[in-house]
């Protein structure tokens, strides 16, 4: 069980005296004056324990420093106990990784379910831990991100059986869980914005190019562009997922007869990358110039109030995720778990605000 919870304990101290050896079901039974049985289903969220009691077995499992032997579990049931979420090295630490690591950890504390995180490097097959995960019957359940349209990753947990939910959507008339955020809608809106705001060249820095979050933003965009009378130009060569010192490097060395007026990006860094490059040609947000950009962690208001931000709840979708791939273990229909997040603007807050 995923126990995240550090706060002291605020009933009688159940720790375990030198010597007592590792904790077990039957300790807690001991200390708590349940059967073993009850303290089993109260850790397992049975619906038929009462919530006291499930409270009471959680605190002194957790005062106990209590962890499931997960190889006796498997030998029983069959199963892990274990939610595997495969992410690649190179994303955006500050505005996704940890944030999604966060809420799906959170969504799993209190239930029978531990994470693992299994990294891989671009340089290296993405099949390669989910092949490792499936072969091994390292995981009861998959989580991953950075989908494409055609992912053999999902063609591969679909085929086997795998449950599995995914941090964007497919192509593939394969019916999965996923939570996606509405990249279209957020490259239209964002089109649609610096229109208003009188700007008429608007440099789009998308995401990487095949990754089905990236087309969904480039044909938003593209679809809002000629209606709004903008001229829309895609970053050549580089992505919002680069790392900041390529972003830059790329937008600095535009001429000055192909610049723009407007930039949308697809990440946080990619967007500060963008005003470091415009207030170097001597250009000022607000003053004839805009970014659009998106984020998961409010940040960019801080860095530079004229910012127009889009906010991304990815706490909200790994929350979805992680519920969605325990209810897709537990027999579910994949199709019922779906959800995609409307994007919307947020106000910069006011001078001394948090």
């Amino acid at each position: 069980m995923t126990m995240t919870d550090d706060s002291p304990p605020t009933g009688p101290d159940h720790r375990l005296d030198a010597g007592e050896g590792r904790p077990t079901l039957k300790t807690i039974a001991q200390r708590t004056g349940l059967a073993v049985a009850t303290v089993s289903r109260a850790l397992k969220d049975a619906p038929d324990i009462g919530e006291e009691t499930k409270r009471r077995v959680r605190e002194v499992a957790r005062d106990l420093g209590y962890r499931p032997n997960r190889a006796g579990v498997r030998l029983r049931t069959g199963k892990t106990n274990v939610i595997a979420l495969v992410m690649s090295t190179e994303h955006d630490v500050m505005n996704h990784t940890a944030r999604l690591i966060y809420s799906i950890a959170g969504a799993l504390r209190e239930t029978p379910y531990h994470l693992i995180v299994a990294p891989f490097f671009a340089s290296e097959d993405p099949m390669q831990p989910i092949r490792y995960l499936v072969e091994s019957g390292s995981a009861d359940g998959i989580i991953i991100n950075q989908t494409r349209p055609e992912d053999p990753r999902v063609a591969y947990m679909s085929a086997r059986g795998v449950p599995f939910a995914t941090h964007g959507r497919t192509a593939m008339g394969i019916p999965h869980p996923f939570a996606d955020f509405d990249n279209a809608a957020y490259g239209a809106m964002a089109v649609r914005r610096l229109a208003a705001a009188g700007r008429r060249r608007v440099l789009l820095i998308a995401p990487p190019r095949g990754q089905t979050y990236a087309e969904h933003m480039i044909e938003g965009a593209r679809a809002a562009a000629p209606e709004a009378g903008v001229d829309l130009v895609l970053a050549d060569g580089i992505s919002s997922d680069d790392s900041s010192g390529r972003v830059e490097a790329a937008l600095r060395a535009i001429p000055d007869d192909a610049w723009c007026d407007g930039i949308i990006s697809g990440s946080t860094n990619a967007a500060m990358c963008a005003v470091a490059a415009a207030e170097s040609r001597g250009q000022r947000l607000g003053a004839g110039f805009d970014v659009v950009a998106k984020e998961a962690v409010p940040f960019l208001h801080r860095f530079r109030r004229e910012m127009i931000v889009v906010r991304e709840d990815v706490t909200e979708a790994g929350d979805f995720l992680a519920r969605a791939v325990m209810a897709v273990i537990a027999g579910a229909d994949p199709a019922g778990w779906q959800h995609v997040a409307l994007p919307s603007f947020q106000a910069a807050p006011a001078p001394g605000e948090d």
